[in-house]
């Protein structure tokens, strides 16, 4: 275990220096890089180059490089003896719908406790051009296990009527306001979709947040214009929603040890509460314009949780897609995505919650500028897109440093981790691996099919929508460098070396 001296105080990097970075190293295998009122490493705009006989490496790696950018010439050939990576644009798929990450509680607050000039660099680093450019984002629907407190919206037991239905200061002054400065900074529309962990206690058959409880049949009808309430407030306030997903990881309702805010569905029930109360209600409202997610859980719901709400017409007409999570990746394969998609070609998959350190917990939950964090976080991304999936949005964008009062802080890791004392951000490594996809994969680019023979190397590739850009993002999770050359079929090479321990998005014209 690292100590918290340790961690706190941090020592400067004296590998190779990172294009841009203020590097920072905390005794795990790479960097942070750091942000403060006066200086963060925005990288700026970055594009395919205009000549087509060339192209464009973006390099992140161990051993500190951040986003470093290259042109250079394609080849006529590829390079002897090197690894091909095969593109085959007749095999194309899915469309990106974007990535990003969730404006929860503990993000806002923790964002906040910062100054000013710092909160403005963190929005920008995020959601700006110069920056990752996230485009979809997640708000909780009032308290989560990223809550300081549980609560819902209207918590006067009996309020069937909603009377007392009223945002919280979480949202009004912490969450909306940051939302508010990310639609500003943002180049493309920025889609929110708002998730729900838990009804008012009230409405749930065990009169708790927490624990095993489902909601009240007597309830369906008040609980599905209390959505409708929270859309409206949140989009009086200048944050307009994209989407909902119908429920927070719905089996977890069931598990009576459950320590935060939840609530349980059977299939059959969330089916019969889609198709009778929150489908035609929310369509009422003029609110079927937003697109409706069911499941919001892991790989190992697949396909049997969503099959009764799917294969029943009623319930599906109300439904766009299945949400996902990453938490069962390791034992369960992503083969489940792709008989679900086949099952139901016509509901895109989305990954709508992930994160590092879940699983570890205690102070080594955090592990400042790791890099086999970053990489078997992106390894599981581009496994992910390689079946199906639309997009990627990660849990929390900010925790503290030192912990703070709410779980999450203690026990789980973040792209960006927030230190109000020194009043300065660390962006991890994980930072870095978003950013690959998330600045360079537009909304609306299509899935190619790429291979390789090397298995250290995992390959996703893209295409924009009139074919003439290329995004193909490599990962090197071995221990030599790699010389590799892309093959499309265009006649011309992508020829370059990979470093040890490293991401690529390489960028070129047809």
């Amino acid at each position: 275990m690292k100590s918290l001296v340790a961690v706190v105080l941090g020592v400067l990097w004296t590998g190779v220096a990172a294009q841009d970075c203020a590097p920072r190293q905390y005794g795990f295998d790479s960097v942070v890089c750091v942000c403060n009122a006066t200086y963060c490493d925005n990288p700026g705009p970055i594009s395919s180059p205009a000549d087509a006989t060339q192209f464009t490496s973006v390099i992140s790696a161990r051993e500190g490089q951040r986003f470093q950018v290259n042109t250079a010439d394609k080849g006529t050939a590829p390079t002897d003896g090197g690894t091909i990576i095969t593109l085959d644009r007749t095999q194309t798929r899915q469309s990106i719908i974007g990535f990003g990450g969730a404006f929860t509680d503990s993000t806002a607050l923790n964002v906040y406790s910062l100054s000013a000039p710092v909160v403005d660099q963190f929005v920008k680093t995020y959601f700006s051009e110069d920056g990752i450019k996230y485009n979809l984002c997640r708000i909780p629907m009032a308290g989560s296990d990223c809550s300081t407190r549980p609560y819902s919206y209207d918590d006067v037991e009996g309020d069937v009527d909603l009377v007392n239905f009223a945002l919280e200061p979480e949202d009004t002054d912490y969450k909306i306001p940051l939302i508010l400065k990310a639609k500003a900074a943002s180049p493309d529309p920025l889609l929110l979709f708002g998730s729900p962990w838990s009804p008012p206690a009230w409405m749930k058959s065990n009169g708790m947040f927490n624990g095993s409880g489902y909601l009240l049949p007597e309830m369906w009808q008040p609980y599905s214009n209390y959505f409708v309430k929270f859309v409206e407030a949140y989009e009086a306030a200048g944050a307009d929603m994209w989407g909902l997903t119908t429920q927070n990881e719905p089996l977890s309702g069931f598990d009576e040890n459950w320590g935060w805010n939840t609530c349980g569905w059977t299939a059959e029930d969330m089916r019969d509460w889609i198709k009778q109360n929150l489908g035609p209600t929310l369509e009422a409202a003029g609110m079927r314009r937003l697109k409706l997610m069911v499941d919001d859980f892991n790989r190992d719901t697949l396909p049997w949780y969503v099959q009764p709400m799917l294969e029943d017409p009623d319930c599906a007409n109300y439904v766009d897609g299945t949400a996902v999570h990453w938490y069962s990746d390791q034992w369960v394969g992503p083969e489940v995505l792709d008989e679900t998609q086949e099952l139901f070609p016509d509901k895109w998959l989305l990954h709508t919650e992930a994160c590092q350190g879940w699983d570890v917990g205690g102070e080594d939950s955090v592990q400042l500028g790791s890099w086999e964090r970053a990489q078997d976080y992106v390894f599981r991304i581009i496994e992910n897109l390689n079946h199906y999936t639309r997009g990627w949005v990660d849990w929390n964008m900010a925790l503290d440093l030192l912990g703070g009062p709410n779980w999450a802080n203690n026990m789980l890791d973040s792209p960006i981790i927030v230190n109000a004392t020194a009043d300065e951000f660390y962006k991890e490594p994980l930072f870095y691996t978003m950013g690959h996809l998330s600045k360079f994969v537009q909304p609306g680019y299509q899935y190619i099919q790429s291979s390789t023979t090397d298995g250290d190397l995992q390959t996703v590739a893209f295409q924009s929508a009139d074919s003439s850009e290329s995004v193909l993002i490599v990962l090197n999770s071995g221990e030599s460098v790699k010389t590799v050359s892309v093959d499309d079929g265009s006649g011309s090479y992508v020829n370059l070396d990979l470093p040890v321990k490293s991401l690529v998005t390489l960028l070129y014209k047809l």
